[in-house]
C-alpha cells in the first residue's frame, strides 16, 4: 500500500466535503472543486478527516491510492488558501501587461504574444516584469505558468527569457576565440 495514501487528510472547519459514489465535491471560501472517483478506491469522511483505502489489490488500485489522497489534499488547500506561481521576465525590453482577462507579453519577438486566462485563473503583473498566476486548482495554475514560460524559455548563454521566480539557469561559456 502507498505510504502517502495511508495518511489521513484533515478537513478545516470552513470546508465542506461531499462524497458521492463516483464523485467528490469540496466547497470552501475560495470556490468549489470536484473530481471523479474510481471504484478501486474507497473514501471515508468522518470526524473532519478523510481516509483512503483500496478495494482490491490490483496494481492500478495501488497506483491510485496515493494519487487520490494527494489530489484531495491539494483540492482542500486550494479552496482554503489557493495556489500561486510567480514568473520573472529577464531581458532588455521584456515586459508584460494584463488586458482584460489576457496576458500580453513583449519578449523579443516581432509581435506581442497574447495568452488568455482560462476560467478560474487570475493573472496579475508587478513592475512590468513579474507575472503572478493564482487560482484554486493546483494543476491548472501550474499548466498556465508552464504555458507562459514556454513562450520564451530561458536560454543558456545570456539567461534571457521567462523563468520561474527563484529558478536557477546554468549558463554556458559560449565561443572562445584563439
Amino acid at each position: 500500500m502507498s505510504r502517502i495514501g495511508k495518511l489521513p487528510v484533515k478537513v478545516p472547519n470552513k470546508v465542506n466535503v461531499n462524497v458521492e459514489k463516483d464523485k467528490i465535491v469540496i466547497k470552501g471560501p475560495k470556490g468549489e472543486l470536484s473530481m471523479q472517483l474510481s471504484n478501486q478506491i474507497s473514501i471515508d469522511n468522518t470526524n473532519d478527516t478523510i481516509t483512503f483505502a483500496t478495494t482490491n489489490n490490483s496494481p492500478q488500485a495501488k497506483k491510485l491510492h496515493g494519487t487520490y489522497r494527494a489530489t484531495v489534499a491539494n483540492m482542500i488547500k486550494g479552496v482554503t488558501d489557493g495556489f500561486e506561481k510567480r514568473l520573472d521576465l529577464q531581458g532588455v525590453g521584456f515586459r508584460s501587461q494584463v488586458q482584460g482577462k489576457s496576458l500580453v507579453l513583449n519578449v523579443g519577438y516581432s509581435h506581442q504574444v497574447t495568452i488568455p486566462a482560462p476560467e478560474g485563473i487570475n493573472l496579475a503583473v508587478e513592475a512590468n516584469t513579474k507575472v503572478i498566476v493564482t487560482g484554486i486548482d493546483k494543476q491548472l495554475v501550474g499548466q498556465v505558468a508552464s504555458d507562459i514560460r514556454s513562450v520564451r524559455p530561458p536560454e543558456p548563454y545570456k539567461g534571457k527569457g521567462v523563468r520561474y521566480e527563484g529558478e536557477y539557469v546554468r549558463k554556458k561559456a559560449g565561443k572562445t576565440g584563439k
